[in-house]
Order: structure tokens, then C-alpha cells, then sequence
């Protein structure tokens, strides 16, 4: 078994059990250090060290089985790689795009679903919009 930070569309709960049948939510986590932020040709969440700032998430436990399904959905190593942090003694994998693009907005569709997963784990919408603001002005 194995701790996962979600920060993104695997925050919306039906998509994650559609994705990982066993896996279970914790907890609602706050990631600090890091900044969310919108690239890749998709307009994908990814995160960046940044002091001072943080991301909403969440945490869930999944097995061996369901970090390789999550491996192919987010396209690791190519698009994401891992990085681990530590929770109460336990080590936390995420991901984290491996070249930081541009800037892209999502789209509709995508932040859709990110949204309904900050309501599934009841995080702070305003944080997403903070987010957002950076890709705004960008058309897709």
C-alpha cells in the first residue's frame, strides 16, 4: 500500500475509483512549498516548488496495482515524474510534470472535473481560482 497526494482531476472521487477500484481517501492535505499551476498541451494541473505558497489536495491510500494504473493515465515518466514527501512517518507519492511548459488554461471539460473533486474532498474553491488567475488572460 502506498500513500498518494492528489491535486487534480484524481481529486473527483468517482473518476479515482473508476481509476483505482480500492483505492481510499483520508484526508483533505495541504502540500506546502509548492504552487499548482496549468501546462502541458492539455492544460493539466502540475505543481512547482515555490516558498511561501501552497496546494490543496488530498490524500488517499492506494495499492501497487493502482500506482501503475495512475502511472499510465499520467503518462509517467514522459509527461509526469514522481516526487515523495513525508505524512505523519509515511511516505506520500505525487506527481509532478517533468518539463515545466508554458502556462496553458484547461480545459472546460478538465476543470470541470478538478472542480467537482475540490467539492468531493470540500477544499477551498478560492485556491483554484488563485490558481487559475495566471492563465486567465491565455486562450486555448
Amino acid at each position: 500500500m502506498q500513500y498518494y497526494f492528489a491535486y487534480g482531476s484524481n481529486l473527483h472521487h468517482a473518476q479515482m475509483k473508476k481509476r483505482c477500484p480500492k483505492c481510499r481517501y483520508i484526508k483533505k492535505h495541504i502540500l506546502h512549498g509548492y504552487q499548482l499551476t496549468f501546462r502541458s498541451k492539455y492544460g493539466a494541473c502540475d505543481i512547482e516548488r515555490k516558498i511561501g505558497k501552497k496546494v490543496y489536495g488530498a490524500l488517499y491510500i492506494i495499492s501497487k496495482c493502482a500506482e501503475k494504473r495512475l502511472d499510465v493515465y499520467e503518462e509517467y515518466p514522459t509527461l509526469y515524474k514522481k516526487i515523495y514527501f513525508r505524512y505523519k512517518g509515511n511516505e506520500v507519492m505525487t506527481y509532478t510534470m517533468v518539463r515545466k511548459t508554458k502556462l496553458v488554461p484547461p480545459t472546460e471539460r478538465y476543470l470541470n472535473i478538478v472542480k467537482q473533486g475540490y467539492k468531493d474532498c470540500k477544499l477551498n474553491i478560492k485556491s483554484l481560482k488563485t490558481a487559475l488567475q495566471p492563465v486567465a488572460h491565455l486562450q486555448r
